[in-house]
C-alpha cells in the first residue's frame, strides 16, 4: 500500500438503516452533501480493572493489567447546511413539508434510539503514487461507519457569527451493511467500480481504504437506495 496523505474532507453520505442495522431501500433513504465542517470519532473504551496481588508485608507479589474493552466511537459531526432530509435520516425526527410537498424544516421531538444510519465520507488523498494509470482521476480515502445510533442535535446558537450545528451519535458493531449497496471501490485492474469486495466484520465499527472511485455528487436532497443488501421498504 502507498503512504497517502489525508487532505480535506470532501463529501458525506448518510443512509437510513432499520433497527437491525440493515440498509433500507427506497427513494428517500439516503442523503449526500458537502457543507460539513468536521467529523470526530472518539474511542469509547472501558479500561478494565487492574489486579494487584500484595502480601501482608506490603510487597507486591504480582500484577495483572486490566484488559480494555472497546465500546465503539462517540461521534461529533459539525455541519453548516440545515437540511431537513439529513436531520430526519440521522435523528429519526420528522420533516416539515411545504404546500408543494418539499421539505422546508424539521421538528425536534425525542432521541430515536431504535433508528440508525450509516455514515460514509471521502477525503482527497495526496501523494506521489496515488495517481497511477488505474486512478487517473485521482484518489480518495474512503471512510465507512456502517452503523450509527442515538443521533441527536446539539446546542444551537444563532448570532453574528457563522452558524454551525452539531450532531452526536455512537457506533455499533454488527448490523447488516455487508459489502454495502453502493459502488465505492475498483473491482478489477481496469478500475471497474463496484461494492466492497469483503463485508464488514461482525465486531467492526469502522473501515477505511484508498480508492480511485470518486464520491457521489452532493445533491442536498433525498436520494434512492437500491440493491440486494438493503431491506425492502
Amino acid at each position: 500500500m502507498s503512504c497517502p496523505l489525508i487532505s480535506n474532507l470532501d463529501t458525506v453520505r448518510v443512509t437510513r438503516l432499520d433497527s437491525c442495522g440493515r440498509p433500507v431501500c427506497g427513494d428517500d433513504n439516503a442523503f449526500t452533501f458537502d457543507c460539513l465542517a468536521s467529523i470526530a470519532a472518539n474511542p469509547n473504551v472501558d479500561e478494565g480493572d487492574d489486579i494487584s496481588y500484595k502480601a501482608a508485608n506490603g510487597r507486591q507479589c504480582g500484577f495483572r493489567k486490566g484488559c480494555p474493552t472497546f465500546n465503539g466511537y462517540d461521534l461529533e459531526i459539525n455541519f453548516f447546511s440545515v437540511s431537513p432530509e439529513f436531520i430526519e435520516i440521522t435523528t429519526g425526527n420528522p420533516v416539515v413539508f411545504g404546500f408543494d410537498g418539499a421539505p422546508i424544516g424539521y421538528d425536534d421531538c425525542s432521541v430515536q434510539c431504535k433508528t440508525g444510519f450509516a455514515l460514509e465520507f471521502w477525503a482527497e488523498a495526496l501523494g506521489e503514487d496515488v495517481c497511477d494509470e488505474s486512478a487517473a482521476g485521482g484518489a480518495y480515502l474512503y471512510y465507512l461507519l456502517p452503523w450509527v445510533t442515538n443521533g441527536m442535535l446539539g446546542d444551537l446558537e444563532i448570532g453574528a457569527e457563522a452558524v454551525t450545528l452539531q450532531l452526536t451519535g455512537a457506533t455499533r458493531a454488527g448490523g447488516g451493511w455487508g459489502v454495502g449497496p453502493y459502488d465505492v471501490m475498483p473491482t478489477d485492474a481496469a478500475g471497474t467500480a463496484g461494492p466492497m469486495l469483503t463485508p464488514v466484520g461482525a465486531n467492526c465499527h469502522r473501515r477505511y481504504f484508498l480508492t480511485s472511485v470518486p464520491p457521489p455528487e452532493a445533491t442536498c436532497e433525498y436520494s434512492p437506495v437500491a440493491g440486494d443488501l438493503c431491506l425492502a421498504s
